[in-house]
């Protein structure tokens, strides 16, 4: 098994994983231009949307295959995508399902860590680490519910929520006020 390594994470990804490049990454377009130590950066290769092109970048010994992905942000702007796979094999449209499928799992990480605060237990025992984890998944659902009925994000969930908390008790603190 071949394993590929992002830039940045140095996490191990395995030979049918996708990952997304950065526009200064160098590749070669060519197993000769390899060989030569001819790279270019990313963002100078002509590559449409749709297309795929095997290429070789630099520091990886085996060839991987480049698509470009062009989306429509919810603001309206326009976002591009490079995308590779080590499986050669694989079509434009498997590759974009596959990194589709794979950018859900990220959201729910970052979600569990930045909105149900997974990641900031101050526990120590193993039984309070669990009634953690369990009270963080159980605050997840909760906001899964709330983003369907209410059609926001958790992101914009827990904004709201806390914009209200502040209301809340600025108007308790207010009503306190001897004067």
């Amino acid at each position: 098994m071949r394993w590929l390594f992002h830039p940045f994470t140095l996490a191990a990804l395995a030979l049918l994983s996708i990952s997304y490049l950065i526009l200064y990454r160098k590749i070669a377009l060519s197993q000769e231009d390899k060989a030569q130590g001819r790279y270019v950066k990313l963002e100078a290769v002509n590559l449409e949307e749709n297309d795929k092109k095997e290429i070789y970048l630099e520091g990886v010994e085996f060839p991987l295959s480049l698509i470009k992905q062009v989306f429509v942000n919810e603001d309206d702007s326009i976002g591009v995508l490079y995308l590779v796979t080590s499986d050669l094999t694989i079509t434009y449209k498997q590759i974009t399902t596959i990194y589709r499928k794979r950018w859900k799992v990220e959201e729910y990480h970052k979600s569990l860590k930045q909105n149900v605060s997974l990641s900031k237990s101050p526990t120590k025992t193993v039984d309070s680490q669990a009634n953690h984890f369990f009270a963080s998944l159980w605050g997840y659902v909760k906001l899964e519910v709330l983003k369907l009925n209410s059609k926001l994000n958790h992101f914009a969930l827990k904004s709201k929520l806390y914009i209200k908390a502040l209301q809340q008790s600025y108007l308790e603190w207010q009503s306190l006020k001897p004067f």
